[in-house]
């Protein structure tokens, strides 16, 4: 039976800040292209909308697996973002998760309504969708102590 409730109800989707780990030691995070509107043709996190009968972590999983073809990567959960002006679709709340690997173990490929994927050095990223700049620089400070334990 399903329940109606009068209140107006948000999306809900995740975002994956995956590191990839240079042969310098430096880190770069993996953006896709979007596909679809809005922001088509610019640069974001791999994500999307949960599933209806899904966990938030079996929809990263799916999410990621989808747009870049990754599918073995240990993610864990960082933040939650929830600006209501954030995606301009409607009221969205993300929550976000962050992954790290060497980027030699990585063979990333754009799938479902990534046009395409590209490494980016974290002082040098493009103009993102959404709030994205924000979503990145969080996982840094998460990542931060992480990052340099391989």
């Amino acid at each position: 039976m399903a329940y109606t409730y009068k209140y107006p109800r948000p999306m809900v989707t995740v975002d994956a800040v995956i590191f990839g780990k240079c042969s310098d030691g430096s880190f770069e995070v993996l953006l896709i292209e979007r596909g679809s509107p809005p922001f088509k043709g610019r640069w974001a996190l791999p994500g999307g909308f949960i599933g209806m009968d899904e966990s938030l972590d079996a929809s990263i999983v799916r999410e990621l697996k989808e747009e870049t073809g990754i599918g073995s990567i240990k993610l864990r959960q960082f933040y939650a973002f929830g600006d209501p002006r954030r995606d301009p679709r409607g009221r969205n709340i993300s929550v976000a998760y962050w992954g790290k690997e060497l980027k030699s173990r990585l063979e990333p490929k754009a799938g479902s309504d990534a046009k395409s994927y590209k490494w980016f050095r974290l002082d040098s990223l493009p103009p993102l969708a959404f709030d994205h700049n924000e979503v990145i620089a969080k996982a840094i400070k998460a990542a931060k102590i992480n990052l340099h334990v391989f």
